[in-house]
């Protein structure tokens, strides 16, 4: 099962719910920057890994 974001919540989220979102976003950003051909991911690489991008288009709607 995939928990949504934090920020993407409509309604007042367990507090066990967006601790699992947010260790599910860090081991997301871990394998991303394990794959990665430099030392550093770049801001545009964390912001989809994070799917930033995403909810910004949806925003945006």
């Amino acid at each position: 099962m995939r928990v949504a974001p934090p920020g993407t919540a409509t309604v007042t989220a367990d507090p066990d719910c967006v601790a699992l979102a947010e260790i599910e976003l860090c081991g997301e950003l871990i394998i991303a920057a394990s794959a990665a051909d430099g030392e550093r991911l770049s801001a545009d690489r964390i912001d989809e890994v994070l799917r930033v991008a995403v909810e910004r288009a949806v925003e945006d709607l």
